[in-house]
């Protein structure tokens, strides 16, 4: 009897241990030094804007963004992953033809100051294909609830206001390799979207460095590149034509 009490407490132990190392909770958080350039309108199509609108170049920024995951061994129930990101940034334009925004008509061959403040989190479900200390692949469906306010101001004119908000479904894709014999990897994450006249890209490619590895908790840190594009056509009255990119350090910490 006491054997077999032994036995079933020691499965019941290696069933646990089994679990936890499916069972993950990952927290990460980075700060992404990004520059924007393009161009955006609240009427017509981006041709006529970036052709006889305004075409402004922002200023190089720091924004923050961070994500929360967790992942199960349930195989049809798929993982949750939550980020959270900002582009936030102010610039200058020259009007080079017919620009109306917010309601103001500003005149051709004015120099007009352009507020750029967007934000979107991301709710996205994916499936695990491999996970391993080798490689990691993953891939689901991401909405992007996507918000923001534009103005844009000139001395004369005045100020033009825009507010937006949707949510905008995207396909999410992510991989993470090991280099074999060291504490490095390299990873890359995708979320896209192209209809129509609408495409969304936003893709990130990094390396990186295992600080921490124990039984508790593992501790990477990251360095990469992110590019975003905007290319919308009447999201909530919001044309534009615009890229963010640039490099980023953060860390991730795995439970």
């Amino acid at each position: 009897m006491k054997k077999s009490a032994l036995a079933v407490a020691l499965s019941m132990c290696v069933a646990v241990s089994a679990q936890a190392d499916v069972i993950g909770l990952y927290i990460g958080g980075n700060v992404w030094q990004n520059q924007g350039s393009g161009s955006f309108g609240d009427t017509g199509v981006v041709s006529t804007l970036s052709s006889s609108g305004a075409e402004f170049d922002f200023e190089k920024e720091n924004n923050a963004s961070y994500f929360v995951a967790f992942e199960h061994p349930i195989p049809i129930i798929p993982n949750i992953k939550i980020a959270s990101s900002t582009l936030d940034t102010t610039g200058m334009g020259m009007v080079t033809g017919e620009f109306d925004f917010g309601g103001i008509e500003f005149p051709v061959g004015t120099n007009v100051d352009s507020v750029f403040n967007t934000s979107f989190i991301d709710y996205t479900l994916y499936y695990e294909v491999f996970s391993n200390d080798l490689i990691a692949f993953d891939f689901g469906v991401t909405g992007r609830d996507i918000s923001g306010d534009i103005t844009v101001s000139e001395a004369t004119a005045g100020t033009g206001e825009l507010e937006y908000e949707g949510i905008i479904p995207m396909a999410y894709v992510a991989a993470k390799v090991g280099i074999p014999a060291t504490s490095f990897n390299v990873f890359a994450e995708v979320n896209y979207v192209g209809w129509a006249d609408d495409a969304i890209t936003d893709y990130q490619v990094g390396i990186g460095y295992e600080l921490l590895d124990n039984l508790a908790v593992d501790l990477d840190i990251t360095v990469g590149y992110r590019s975003v594009t905007l290319e919308l056509d009447d999201v909530d009255g919001l044309y534009s034509d615009l890229t963010f990119d640039g490099a980023y350090a953060g860390a991730v910490v795995h439970f």
